[in-house]
């Protein structure tokens, strides 16, 4: 015990202090150390992220346009292979769905009665 009275308090204080300073100024560069790296990670990440949003547009408009020419070419009726266009909608989405008549939609269930 009196040695760490004697250390703390008494002429090793000095030293004490400069280890303390020491350590908190390597604390201080490594946090910035790693701080730059997660910063250029960050502006690397941000760079790839608009390089796929434009790739993703590109691919986006690709399809547009095939899905616009293989509806002109179905309404043309030139070619007999061709998959009508009423169907094509129909496969896109583009018709809406019509319903039987007197059949209701019915939920989906895992035959669970619920009170």
């Amino acid at each position: 015990m009196e040695w760490v009275e004697k250390n703390m308090f008494g002429r090793g204080s000095k030293s004490n202090n400069i280890l303390i300073n020491t350590f908190l100024v390597g604390s201080f560069v490594a946090l910035s150390i790693r701080s730059l790296t997660q910063q250029r990670e960050i502006e690397s990440l941000e760079a790839e992220k608009d390089s796929l949003l434009n790739t993703n547009k590109s691919i986006k408009k690709t399809i547009w346009d095939w899905k616009q020419q293989l509806f002109a070419e179905a309404q043309a009726g030139t070619n007999p292979v061709v998959v009508p266009l009423a169907r094509l909608k129909a496969i896109y989405g583009e018709l809406p769905t019509t319903q039987p008549q007197g059949k209701k939609p019915q939920p989906h269930s895992l035959g669970l009665a619920i009170d």
